[in-house]
């Protein structure tokens, strides 16, 4: 604050400090009469015991602005007027009272920048909680034939998921499956089956967060498709059917059948096993594929089936 500044606030004190003892006063500088001259002339020969002429106040006092300060002498005057020793005091104070304006208001921006700080972290802090939650959430995939675009069946499938080499089945409803879903943690899910070629689906290659795919299409692999059916319909046309089991099974076909409370397992060839399927009975509807093997002209070489 410039020495102009601070006598324009000095004016103001005397101005406050007259209304005071002239309550009824409620102007300003500009409206201060010959009369109100007189009562400020005589509250300063009261209480300073210093005289003020009337013509020195209409020059420093009753102007809007001044382009310089008055004498010090008289500065003093006015400074004691409204309780000051002196016009050093009074600049001194105004010194005081700025640092003091200055330093709460820097604490203020300290206290608000920290605040501003805090917020911003706490609501970072709160969306990767919650981003982290919603990551780390299990992510559900259905499991489609690739061909009719139908949900497969549980019982004709097998998922794993691998993480470091640990190899875990994962639970079949609906066709679909649930897989973890943790950050950048690298795993993958080995898709099996007697009916589906297997399948593979790597997530997070190379430690970066990739989503698990919403679907998986499986391929089936017609031949088992065919056999399957070969057990499971009422034969209609024997001929037409043992013809087509010399088309898909191999030469060489072997096929295990595992008996019911582990009373031990069936051996077929391939000419016992096309008689069994060309003959159907009710045990043959039974039985579960539970492997199928191709050989080199992707021919079924091997089958091992489980009996319910």
């Amino acid at each position: 604050m410039t020495e102009l500044e601070k006598f324009q606030e000095l004016k103001q004190k005397v101005l406050l400090k007259y209304q005071e003892h002239h309550p009824f006063f409620q102007g300003t500088w500009k409206t201060f009469s010959s009369q109100d001259i007189q009562n400020l002339i005589g509250l300063i020969e009261e209480k300073c015991k210093q005289t003020i002429s009337e013509k020195w106040i209409y020059t420093h006092l009753k102007p809007e602005t001044n382009n310089k300060i008055p004498r010090k002498d008289m500065l003093n005057i006015l400074s004691e007027f409204v309780g000051f020793s002196g016009w050093d005091e009074f600049t001194f104070e105004e010194k005081i009272s700025e640092s003091k304006k200055s330093k709460v208001s820097k604490k203020s921006k300290k206290w608000l920048f920290v605040l501003i700080i805090f917020l911003i972290l706490s609501i970072f802090s709160i969306f990767l909680m919650i981003y982290k939650k919603e990551e780390s959430k299990p992510k559900t995939i259905q499991l489609n034939n690739e061909y009719t675009n139908e949900k497969v069946n549980a019982e004709e499938v097998k998922v794993f998921e691998v993480k470091d080499s640990v190899k875990q089945e994962l639970e079949i409803k609906e066709g679909k499956v649930q897989v973890s879903n943790n950050g950048n943690e690298k795993s993958k899910l080995v898709i099996q089956s007697p009916f589906y070629l297997p399948k593979t689906i790597v997530i997070n290659p190379n430690g970066t967060t990739t989503e698990p795919p919403k679907r998986i299409d499986l391929k089936p692999d017609d031949y088992a498709m065919m056999l399957k059916a070969f057990m499971l319909s009422d034969i209609k046309d024997w001929q037409t059917r043992k013809e087509q089991l010399n088309k898909i099974l191999s030469d060489n076909l072997e096929v295990i059948v595992m008996l019911k409370d582990d009373l031990g397992a069936e051996y077929f060839n391939k000419s016992e096993f096309s008689q069994k399927l060309i003959v159907p009975t009710a045990s043959l509807k039974k039985m579960k594929i539970v492997e199928i093997k191709n050989d080199a002209n992707d021919k079924i070489q091997f089958i091992r089936i489980k009996q319910e």
